[in-house]
């Protein structure tokens, strides 16, 4: 009976020490190399958060509306590593951004590369992202 109390108890324990963990997924879990995409638009927010960061865009579609797009970028530390920071692309932002969709058709993307209006092109995607052997990666990668 005791050793029952004990596994019972220890089993308890155990149950609650568990942290949920969110998934992550593979690019082509979630996006298509096959639908690349060109967005031109400012930047409403930038979220450098793990596993990957964000960057919110406002793009105004040829009819005047504003669609609001998520598009993924590289982890937070590797962009750090880069020299990219939150005061690299600071709110209110012209940029374009390539990438590819989502495959759930959202106003989601992957983005590959960015276009600042000075002409820059900092990396931000994730490494191996894309078609391979595109040339498109940073050198050594």
């Amino acid at each position: 009976m005791r050793i029952n109390l004990v596994a019972f108890l220890a089993g308890v324990g155990l149950g609650f020490s568990t942290v949920p963990v969110l998934a992550h997924h593979a690019f082509a879990a979630e996006f298509d190399v096959n639908n690349p995409i060109t967005l031109e638009g400012t930047v409403v927010d930038l979220e450098l958060i793990n596993p990957h960061s964000w960057i919110h865009l406002d793009v105004t579609k040829p009819d005047g509306t504003v669609e609001r797009w998520m598009i993924e970028g590289g982890p937070p530390n590797a962009l750090f590593r880069r020299g990219f920071t939150r005061d690299a692309l600071p709110v209110g932002s012209e940029i374009v951004i390539e990438g590819f969709r989502a495959k759930d058709g959202s106003l989601r993307a992957n983005g590959r590369d960015i276009v600042f209006s000075d002409g820059r092109k900092p990396f931000t995607g994730s490494f191996g992202v894309g078609p391979s052997g595109d040339g498109r990666n940073p050198p050594g990668r």
